[in-house]
């Protein structure tokens, strides 16, 4: 089993299955941050693998720590990002029952290792979810906030200010603005 950092898309994907083949290795199994070859890895290969990922911007990892913390991080961005289905279960006992540790040990590592809480990642991550959806003008600020869980619109929008600075109004304007003024040109 390998381990990849920063591996957070279908591109992305994409690009370690490509480079595991030129260093003569076949994938089993493939998602976000985490490969199974087919063949056990030798060091040479191990050793290639790592310096072709990282002039892509990725990287093979190798103590438990920050496997866990990568683990936690793609639960998080595959939630918010890729799934259309709400968690049934509250985000902590979501991210507890995916990994199969404890949460307040993984609150506790994340927090030591990345200087934040994984609170606090999460509402990062959905800020940045929201922003996409506003930009591409598909629903209402009222459907966001219901597809991205928040409790009410208020709760979204003093949030989205909060890390951004706009509300997600001031934040659409300025998108609008952009396009009318690049239709000027």
């Amino acid at each position: 089993m390998l381990y990849i950092k920063y591996m957070v898309s279908l591109r992305c994907k994409l690009l370690v299955k490509e480079e595991l083949a030129k260093v003569g290795l076949h994938t089993l199994g493939i998602d976000l941050g985490v490969v199974e070859t087919v063949e056990e890895v030798s060091k040479e290969q191990r050793a290639l693998l790592q310096a072709r990922l990282l002039k892509s911007g990725l990287e093979l990892l190798d103590d438990r720590k920050s496997i866990i913390i990568d683990k936690v991080k793609n639960v998080i961005i595959e939630m918010i990002h890729y799934s259309d289905e709400p968690p049934e279960v509250n985000y902590s006992e979501y991210i507890s029952k995916k990994l199969g540790y404890d949460y307040t040990y993984l609150s506790n590592l994340f927090s030591e290792v990345k200087g934040t809480t994984i609170q606090q990642f999460i509402i990062i991550h959905k800020i940045e979810r929201v922003k996409e959806l506003l930009l591409y003008d598909e629903l209402s600020l009222t459907e966001i906030s219901y597809k991205l869980h928040y409790s009410s619109v208020g709760h979204l929008s003093k949030q989205f200010k909060n890390i951004t600075g706009l509300t997600p109004t001031f934040y659409k304007k300025l998108k609008e603005k952009r396009r009318t003024n690049l239709e000027d040109l």
